[in-house]
């Protein structure tokens, strides 16, 4: 039985565009565009995205808007002609990628980290968007 690549019955309405701008600007896919997973403590915006083999130096983060932008380059050295690959499915090149944040966020505090080919970018809510207590008093 052959093995059938799952696709999601949802998928990324953004993600779809750009392969289709690629595919009718004749472009080839030399680089790639890394996954993502955003979620939300009380104090901050988290992503995290698995960038395994990529050099921490190598990889740029800007945060504009209350859009957090990725971008960087996987670079491999190999001494093995490419025509004598059998199959090469191991991703190198430039990747870059563009997420909307859900919330406003102060980005001169933003962080990030990795560890063991794993990113995690840490974004502090803005000061504004953290949830308040208010204290009712009685009055008597």
């Amino acid at each position: 039985m052959p093995i059938i690549k799952w696709e999601p019955m949802f998928s990324d309405p953004f993600q779809e565009m750009e392969q289709f701008l690629e595919r009718s600007a004749g472009m080839s896919r030399q680089g790639f565009v890394p996954a993502v997973d955003v979620y939300q403590t009380k104090d901050a915006v988290v992503v995290e995205t698995p960038l395994a083999g990529v050099d921490p130096k190598d990889v740029d983060i800007t945060i504009e808007n209350d859009v957090l932008h990725i971008r960087g380059e996987m670079k491999r050295e190999s001494e093995v002609d490419e025509k004598n690959y059998y199959r090469k499915e191991v991703r190198a090149g430039s990747f870059y990628r563009s997420v909307a944040l859900p919330t406003k966020v102060d980005s001169d505090q933003a962080s990030a980290e990795s560890h063991e080919g794993m990113l995690k970018i840490i974004i502090p809510k803005a000061p504004e968007v953290k949830p308040r207590t208010v204290k009712v008093v009685a009055k008597k």
